[in-house]
């Protein structure tokens, strides 16, 4: 039987892999525990992965692994992924690998069972900015717009400082939420998840004010080299300021001083290059809106290589992919 590691032991099982995802920490385990998932932490050998157990009505489960397994996982950890699964229930084991879209990883995929599925819950591409540079050559980076409005925010007397109020950020959520038309979190989500991270260091919620007036915030998050962008938010007060431009520079900043050498800005539309740079200033649904936004900042298109399922219960994934994968969030 494979065992179960504790949060601890995973920790330290992760200690030797100081590159994995922060999706694969302990800490998010916890985080998810509270809001739906189960998370069950495995390894053999080098290799390990934290699967996060979904239950929906009639007693069906679904295994997750977000951004892992971690190490040289494919074939030899499979078996012990599949005894979990089979404890569970589960019809199925959907995997977002922390990988880019490699031709040799798909082939791989596809000898172990997987097959690429219909549903993602993490975004598969990106833009991951370089850190490794000086803040000339990094704002020398960014698009030229981009530049102006952060030093026109610093100009008109906007600033950014470590927050701890993360139900005002949460109103500032909802307010964004409204206006831009997506989902969020309960407040009590945001909240764990700083507890959670911002103890260990590895998270931080800026503010960005002027004279003491609210306009931005953003919660940021580093482990290992990388840092992610995860969750922003801005009132509908002097938004002519640009405070989130100073914001995420000052994000970059904080992941920059912790040691991180990249940061994610988590989430752009799944196209390439070329198309993305013909269509974003006709589009703002889903992705697009966002997309204006941060490709100012000098970020590398990168693309994951998306979720695969290894389907278990042929009937019971089926009706899943028709009822349930909308209503999923990671």
């Amino acid at each position: 039987m494979t065992p179960r590691l504790s949060p601890d032991a995973w920790e330290a099982f992760l200690d030797l892999h100081p590159e994995a995802h922060l999706l694969q920490t302990a800490a998010w385990g916890e985080l998810k525990s509270g809001f739906g998932w189960t998370p069950v932490r495995v390894a053999a050998g080098a290799a390990g992965a934290q699967i996060l157990l979904r239950r929906f009505p009639l007693g069906f489960c679904l295994a997750y692994i977000p951004r892992g397994p971690v190490g040289k996982w494919l074939p030899d950890l499979i078996p012990h992924l599949l005894q979990v699964c089979r404890e569970a229930g589960a019809f199925a084991l959907k995997i977002e690998p922390d990988a880019l879209d490699e031709p040799w990883l798909e082939a791989e995929l596809q000898r172990a069972g997987f097959v690429p599925s219909r549903h993602t819950i993490q975004p598969r591409r990106t833009l991951v900015v370089d850190l490794r540079e000086s803040d000339d050559v990094l704002l020398s980076k960014m698009h030229p717009k981009t530049r102006y409005n952060i030093h026109l925010a610093e100009r008109r007397g906007v600033t950014v400082r470590a927050w701890n109020d993360v139900e005002g950020f949460h109103r500032m959520l909802q307010t964004t939420s409204a206006r831009d038309e997506f989902g969020v979190h309960r407040a009590d989500y945001y909240a764990h998840a700083y507890s959670l991270f911002q103890a260990r260091g590895e998270c931080e919620l800026l503010l960005a004010e002027k004279d003491g007036l609210a306009l931005a915030g953003l919660m940021v998050f580093g482990r290992g080299s990388r840092a992610w962008y995860l969750y922003g938010a801005s009132t509908n007060e002097s938004r002519n300021l640009m405070p989130t431009y100073l914001l995420q520079w000052e994000a970059m900043r904080w992941a920059r001083r912790r040691g991180c050498e990249s940061y994610d800005l988590w989430g752009i539309p799944d196209e390439d290059e070329a198309a993305l740079e013909a269509e974003f200033t006709r589009r703002s649904d889903g992705l697009w809106g966002v997309y204006r936004f941060k490709r100012g900042f000098g970020g590398k298109n990168e693309r994951t290589a998306g979720a695969w399922d290894l389907v278990l219960q042929p009937l019971v994934y089926r009706a899943y992919l028709l009822v349930a994968a909308g209503r999923l969030q990671g």
